[in-house]
């Protein structure tokens, strides 16, 4: 590896980690991802012994794709293809289409770029989460028939103040709407104080129908009709809400938030809530007081791990697994870390319960293909389909 690639895969390493200033690049050009784990099928003339089955705490994580830095996932409804959204700019599929090609357009510097992506439930458009040259955030869609992505329009524009935190997590709920994550603005310890500021969209979930001019809000947002409120906010006092996905079950939504000097957390949103949850930064972190001051009531994480220990930088969630072919897994949600590269599976009703699963370094994301079987994403390149062990 050159020495101007070496520079790139240390600053890689730290990019999504908690700090108290402005965050080094959450990205920069693919490091060498590791070779992809494969079996060595026996001689033609050999009977294969049966396979013995898998046992619980085993995964396997098998790369089916390599891509430049993939950073988020999703699925088409009638499509069989995987759809994979590249920091770089562009949004490609498993079989290597560029759908769309955004490079020229995207902020590279610090935790910027192409960071969503999700599509409408019909699949006639496509949504991806982006910052442009400015640093600015941008939710666009395009209409899309599987071939050509074309009528782009921006749905949602945001300000950004600083180079971090820009959240960028795109995905529909049950419901049918669009929930959008927006980190608190950047630098270190939310200096505005956006997370707990009900009158700015910074450090916040949003949940929007972006089938409207250029959205619409529903009515049953919690603070829709409120004065000195934004309609668009779901939850809030989020410092930098990286991913969240939905439970194809339950309908619950797990949120990973990435913590500033202690402590990163998951929270947990039942399903059937009517939203307006008070997650508590920056009056915490974690479950631990950050700074002075008084609030409503606030949520507790449903889980917490110190920043730091054995190289913790920055909580990655994932889903509850739903799947068929890892029955042990059933039930179980799954999470990891960017920095240790390690994997946990909790029960869903007995989240202290956790066990390492398996490994991934600079694991970017999770991914949910529409049989509920889970994938887990490396910023060095490769796409893994999570396999039993």
């Amino acid at each position: 590896m050159s020495s101007v690639r070496l520079v790139v895969a240390v600053l890689i390493l730290v990019a999504l980690t908690a700090c108290t200033t402005v965050q080094p690049p959450a990205a920069g050009p693919a490091t060498q991802a590791p070779p992809a784990t494969t079996t060595q099928a026996p001689p033609a003339t050999t009977t294969a012994a049966p396979a013995a089955p898998a046992k619980a705490g085993e995964l396997r994580f098998e790369k089916i794709a390599t891509l430049e830095q993939p950073v988020a996932f999703a699925v088409r409804e009638g499509d069989e293809r995987l759809y994979v959204a590249e920091q770089t700019g562009k949004l490609r599929t498993s079989d290597g289409k560029t759908v769309i090609d955004l490079s020229r357009e995207v902020s590279t510097g610090n935790e910027q770029g192409l960071l969503g992506v999700a599509f409408h439930p019909t699949g006639r458009w496509v949504y991806l989460d982006w910052t442009d040259a400015s640093g600015d955030t941008h939710v666009t869609e395009w209409a899309y028939d599987g071939a050509r992505a074309t009528a782009r329009r921006d749905v949602l524009t945001q300000d950004q103040p600083y180079a971090n935190h820009n959240g960028g997590q795109l995905a529909f709920g049950p419901d049918g709407h669009l929930y959008i994550a927006l980190g608190d603005g950047g630098s270190g310890g939310d200096p505005e104080g956006n997370g707990q500021d009900l009158g700015t969209l910074l450090g916040k979930i949003l949940r929007i129908d972006p089938r409207g001019e250029p959205y619409k809000v529903p009515e049953d947002n919690p603070f829709a009709g409120k004065e000195g409120a934004r309609p668009e906010i779901w939850a809030y006092g989020l410092r930098n809400p990286w991913r969240f996905g939905f439970d194809r079950d339950t309908g619950d939504l797990w949120i990973g938030d990435v913590g500033q000097n202690a402590w990163e957390e998951v929270d947990h949103q039942p399903a059937g809530s009517k939203g307006g949850e008070n997650y508590g930064w920056n009056l915490r972190e974690g479950k631990s007081a950050f700074r002075d001051g008084k609030a409503g009531d606030l949520v507790d994480p449903v889980i917490v791990y110190p920043l730091g220990e054995g190289g913790n930088c920055s909580v990655i969630a994932g889903f509850v697994y739903r799947g068929e072919k890892i029955p042990w897994l059933r039930g179980q949600f799954l999470y990891g870390d960017f920095c240790a590269g390690w994997v946990r599976a909790a029960p869903a009703d007995d989240l202290g319960d956790a066990a390492e699963v398996g490994k991934v370094d600079q694991l970017s994301s999770f991914g949910e293909g529409p049989d509920g079987e889970l994938y887990a994403l490396s910023l060095q390149g490769p796409l893994y389909r999570i396999d039993p062990a």
